[in-house]
């Protein structure tokens, strides 16, 4: 339609029946692409689209072959009208089927030509007088073939040709979008399976281990105390280093726990005073603070914002451990930080001890990776890991901003979409 040189805009009413009466073909194309793009379920896709092309142009039967990974078979995927016994599979070597696939050519031909003298006596008891081959084409591969069957002497024009070549596109393209969607589907039920498996594993674990260390501390303590001078000074020694590992076997299991709950927990979204936690967590690592001579400050404006106090209470007391922990001896200000945009929330957490690069950042959010300057430091690998489950379970992330040459900067971001539950 040309655009009137005295109107600014065109305007059409969107109605189905209308557009039916004015372009029918358009209207088939239309029809059918809402209609596969209704399910993911391949089979029911096949058979609907199937009935949707017998009706649209008056044909009796068809069937619908899947080509295998091979390339070298056509499975039988759906059918209607017609006996199928014997046709489950097609080679792409054997009739005009497999001709179809292998020219990638759109084949009609009179029963009464076939070559195969069987197939054109059956097809002709059946009634059929033509037979027509549409290749599934998407992205210039094979996904199968359409054959349909009439009754009928039919004519086909060039436009009803493409229209019939159209439709197998958007046919294989279905195909491939359910295939897709199945093999999603399946992995995702793999993931859930591990998932659930790794989270039993590491439940029993923690379970299993806990016990057995708390029992080796206390009797080992007990062994200490009752018959301290006649271990001699090699028994004291053995006694201390028993102590000492089943109380890292401990700390361990209570990590593998926080950080199970960190990433599996629900959350509980209600507003929070930051300077509620804050203090509480300086109040808990004051004696640190003061063996150390670290200070402690807050800048910026401390928020309230939406979050769960658990997970954050547990993000920023992790923070500054690892602060304390990893600072090295010129460890000498922790400094946490607020800041916020238009989308988040910002917590830094800033030290003035030992720099870390910046090609490390990720490694140190892994699960269980200790820093090579850190071998020495008693530790676990889990407390970053636990800050980015937390942060990404608040619709955030956290990363490292390390120091010119000395200090480092955690930062975590928080979302600004998180709703309180009530």
């Amino acid at each position: 339609m040309p655009m009137p040189v005295n109107r600014k805009y065109i305007s059409v009413k969107c109605s189905d029946a209308q557009l039916r009466e004015r372009n029918r073909p358009l209207s088939i194309l239309l029809d059918m692409s809402g209609f596969l793009s209704s399910s993911m379920e391949l089979k029911p896709i096949l058979d609907g689209a199937l009935a949707k092309v017998l009706e649209f142009f008056g044909l009796k039967a068809g069937r619908i072959y899947l080509m295998d990974e091979s390339g070298e078979l056509l499975s039988l995927a759906a059918h209607r009208g017609v006996d199928v016994e014997g046709l489950e599979e097609v080679r792409i070597t054997e009739g005009f089927s497999g001709m179809a696939a292998r020219t990638r050519s759109f084949i009609a031909q009179h029963v009464s030509e076939l070559e195969d003298e069987k197939r054109s006596e059956f097809l002709a008891s059946k009634g059929f007088k033509v037979v027509i081959c549409v290749p599934l084409l998407t992205a210039g591969m094979v996904v199968g073939v359409m054959n349909l069957a009439a009754e009928r002497i039919i004519e086909m024009d060039q436009g009803e040709i493409d229209l019939l070549i159209a439709i197998g596109n958007q046919i294989a393209i279905a195909v491939n979008n359910a295939r897709l969607y199945a093999e999603l589907h399946r992995k995702m039920k793999e993931l859930k399976a591990q998932k659930e498996a790794t989270e039993f594993l590491a439940y029993s674990i923690s379970h299993d281990l806990k016990s057995p260390a708390v029992g080796i501390f206390g009797l080992t303590k007990r062994l200490q105390e009752r018959h301290r001078d006649g271990l001699g000074d090699a028994g004291r020694e053995y006694c201390r280093l028993i102590l000492k590992a089943s109380e890292q076997i401990v700390k361990l299991v209570e990590r593998i726990n926080t950080y199970i709950t960190a990433k599996e927990a629900p959350l509980y979204f209600e507003k929070i005073e930051m300077k509620e936690i804050l203090t509480a967590i300086h109040a808990e690592l004051a004696e640190v603070f003061i063996k150390r001579n670290v200070t402690w400050s807050e800048t910026g404006a401390l928020p309230t914002f939406v979050a769960d106090r658990m997970s954050m209470t547990r993000l920023l007391r992790n923070l500054v451990d690892n602060a304390l922990k990893y600072g090295g001896e010129g460890l000498s200000r922790i400094e946490v930080q607020f800041e916020e945009n238009g989308e988040n929330h910002y917590i830094c957490v800033y030290d003035d001890g030992v720099a870390l690069k910046e090609e490390e950042a990720e490694k140190l959010f892994e699960l269980f990776h200790r820093h090579v300057t850190s071998r020495a430091i008693e530790g676990t690998g889990l407390g970053l890991a636990i800050v980015k489950e937390i942060a990404e379970r608040h619709n955030g992330g956290v990363w490292l901003e390390p120091g010119q040459g000395k200090g480092t900067t955690f930062r975590v971001a928080i979302s600004k979409r998180l709703k309180p539950a009530n």
